[in-house]
């Protein structure tokens, strides 16, 4: 994996962990959703005014298909996240959701794209996956409450895996600017939440009361955090990519355990390190 690629996925790891982290912390629903992807459309149209008006000819009818395809892929899955974090612990969901998804990606990458990782990345991938999945099955609460989380976890991570393909093949294939991709999934969101949030107007409106810095910090780490993914998928395959965005689960725990009360700090931790040893094996490959 070349140092640039290296360098995208990892800050796009810590804007990854700190939308989530923020997430969690206004405890929202399909409203929000709404809410911040109207924000980040706002935030980011002159960039994405400026992207657009750079290109030659235009985006062809497939360009606009695929775009299409990743806003209602993202969709489902902010509203399920969404939901999966009014009722389970980010210290659960997270790393199960961010465990299944790099599966998902790498099996489909394979399938469809005819990306196969080396020897030696596929161990780096094995180890971080495995070690995400060894955080959700130490330290868990008792009862349902966990089964619920795990559950919407792996929900969660179908979708991640299935967007991740997608766009992958959009902007690597098809030669989607990463910024259009994004902000199309971004922009398309707002448009099909629209009724909801009429809706939900009291809800939106004690948000913005009471979390308004949170929100603001989601509606631009969000695209940012995915920005970056997409532009390393232009030279860098999925089966390397996926996996290498684990380490946002390093922080995410951290988060859990430290800020948010979810204890186990001791045993994430040592998890922690596993996944960072399959990191280095995988970037050195």
């Amino acid at each position: 994996m070349s140092a640039a690629a290296l360098a995208l996925v990892l800050t796009a790891a810590f804007c990854h962990a700190g939308w989530n982290f923020l997430a969690k912390r206004v405890h929202g629903g399909a409203e929000l959703v709404w809410l911040y992807s109207l924000l980040s459309a706002l935030i980011y149209l002159p960039l994405a005014i400026w992207v657009f008006a750079s290109l030659p000819a235009g985006l062809t009818g497939m360009q606009w298909l695929f775009i299409g395809g990743s806003s209602l892929l993202h969709l489902v899955y902010f509203v399920l996240l969404q939901a999966a974090y009014r009722n389970g612990d980010l210290s659960l969901i997270y790393p199960t959701a961010r465990s299944m998804g790099p599966l998902v990606a790498m099996i489909m990458a394979m399938i469809f794209l005819s990306e196969f990782p080396s020897t030696q990345g596929g161990i780096g991938a094995l180890i971080i996956i495995g070690g995400v999945f060894a955080l959700t099955a130490g330290g868990r609460k008792r009862g349902g409450d966990a089964h619920v989380s795990v559950a919407f976890g792996l929900g969660v991570g179908v979708l991640i895996g299935s967007y991740t393909t997608w766009d992958a093949y959009g902007v690597a294939a098809l030669a989607v600017p990463p910024l259009l991709m994004d902000y199309g999934a971004n922009l398309g969101r707002a448009v099909l939440l629209t009724p909801t949030a009429l809706r939900r107007r009291v809800q939106i409106a004690r948000h913005w009361r009471n979390h308004r810095r949170d929100i603001l910090g989601i509606a631009v780490l969000t695209p940012l955090a995915y920005i970056l993914v997409l532009s390393a998928l232009r030279f860098t395959p999925v089966a390397y990519v996926a996996p290498l965005r684990e380490v946002s689960v390093l922080l995410t725990v951290l988060a859990g355990s430290l800020l948010l009360g979810e204890g186990h700090l001791r045993y994430r931790l040592f998890w922690a390190c596993v996944i960072l040893t399959g990191v280095v094996v995988l970037a050195l490959s």
